[in-house]
């Protein structure tokens, strides 16, 4: 094991340290839970990055998410023109001047909400998500809807995943609660996680096949983290054995396309408006912040995540790089750090540092995405809305600490 390995290793377990600090170090934390989870994380990401037939699986994923591209930018070309992605009427002044966010990234979000939707209704998506979720009851002990809320964020977004258990949320435990907010802001959900695939692909090998693997690993971490924080308290625990059953949200397959694709439209308008009002606001405060002090919002949080970068495995003259981009998803979110790393072309940084960023950036740990968890959830269930409002600064804290812990453990099994 190389120095930068074993930097990784050791900051793996100094980022589950400081989750128990956090939290007040305290008692009643399952053990159990604690070294199965790691080991878990460990397991998980040494299977699908070295053993050959499951990464050539993962890696097929990045010609899916190309055909998807092609297929999104047939109807993009068609609606929108030039603007789509079509023929320029003009000559391009410099490479990428003609590449326009909104009308040609962004689109790929409806097709991709459509066939979810379609995934869903056809039973595939649920029996993927209950194998999950059964096995994260069984190693790690947490109670079956909990679970499953927890595997389901591996495809669905913060606020869908609790929607699946929405008949079981008043009766989790406040413990049991965070793991789910923890779980819902340290994933990103299938559509984005297309969207960002095809963003970086040009700067991260296999970039499809890496977010999944990133998403499936922060599972168990955010489950780690969270626990860490919020240990369920004695006489608490809820009976493993306990299961969710995804309900029926669709009566025909036509009716899952039509929903699926409103769905997307609403998060392709969300994305649009919270991209405009958050890069705006961080702006006008960068414009008071910069001329007083000399630093940014980004500057200021860079400063607090060197130590995480660092942690992770990042060398020394490279942690700072990456601690800003970490800093920017915070401040902003993880679709604008994604957006620097593919326009700066990795940032300067080695593929291995690359790689561990790209880990660490797959989540929606950021504070418009709080926002919008509690929104959705105080709506789903209003009469536990003093425990989600509490909890929702402490989980984005404990998922990005599990994000961390995902590019920590990415960092021990990758040879500089």
């Amino acid at each position: 094991m190389s120095a930068l390995q074993l930097q990784s290793g050791l900051g793996l377990l100094a980022l589950t340290a400081l989750a128990w600090a956090l939290g007040g170090c305290r008692p009643g934390v399952p053990r159990r839970v604690i070294l199965a989870g790691l080991a878990l994380q460990v397991v998980l990401a040494a299977a699908l990055l070295h053993i050959p037939p499951l990464r050539a699986a993962f890696a097929a994923l990045g010609r899916v998410v190309d055909a998807l591209a092609v297929a999104t930018r047939a109807g993009t070309t068609l609606v929108f023109g030039y603007l789509g992605g079509g023929p320029l009427p003009f000559a391009e002044p410099f490479p990428g001047a003609a590449f326009i966010l909104f009308f040609q990234a962004l689109p790929l979000v409806l097709v991709v909400g459509a066939l979810s939707a379609l995934l869903y209704h056809w039973r595939i998506l649920p029996f993927v998500v209950a194998l999950l979720a059964k096995g994260l009851t069984r190693t790690l002990g947490i109670g079956g809807a909990t679970g499953f809320s927890v595997a389901a964020n591996v495809f669905v977004g913060m606020v869908e995943a609790p929607l699946l258990i929405r008949p079981w949320l008043a009766r989790l435990t406040v413990s049991e609660m965070f793991v789910v907010m923890t779980a819902g802001l340290a994933t990103i959900s299938g559509n984005m996680l297309v969207v960002y695939a095809l963003m970086i692909a040009q700067v991260v090998p296999d970039a499809a096949g890496q977010l999944l693997v990133a998403s499936l690993i922060a599972a168990p971490a955010s489950i780690v983290a969270a626990l860490l924080m919020m240990p369920p308290k004695p006489g608490e625990a809820v009976d493993a054995a306990e299961a969710a059953e995804a309900p029926r949200l669709y009566d025909s397959s036509m009716e899952a396309l039509v929903r699926g694709t409103m769905d997307g439209l609403q998060l392709l308008l969300g994305i649009m408006a919270m991209l405009i009002v958050f890069v705006a606001l961080v702006a006008l405060v960068n414009m008071v912040l910069e001329p007083v002090t000399g630093l940014t919002l980004q500057n200021i949080f860079a400063v607090l995540f060197w130590p995480l970068a660092f942690a992770m495995g990042i060398p020394a003259e490279s942690a700072a790089t990456v601690a800003a981009s970490l800093g920017t998803k915070t401040v902003v979110n993880e679709f604008v750090a994604y957006l620097e790393l593919a326009q700066s072309g990795g940032l300067g940084l080695s593929e291995r540092s690359r790689l561990i960023l790209t880990y660490a950036l797959c989540g929606f740990t950021n504070f418009a995405s709080v926002g919008i968890m509690l929104g959705g959830m105080v709506t789903m269930c209003p009469e536990r809305r003093a425990d989600i409002v509490k909890l929702g600064l402490p989980a984005l804290v404990a998922a990005t600490i599990a994000c961390c812990m995902t590019g920590a453990v990415v960092g021990m099994l990758t040879v500089p």
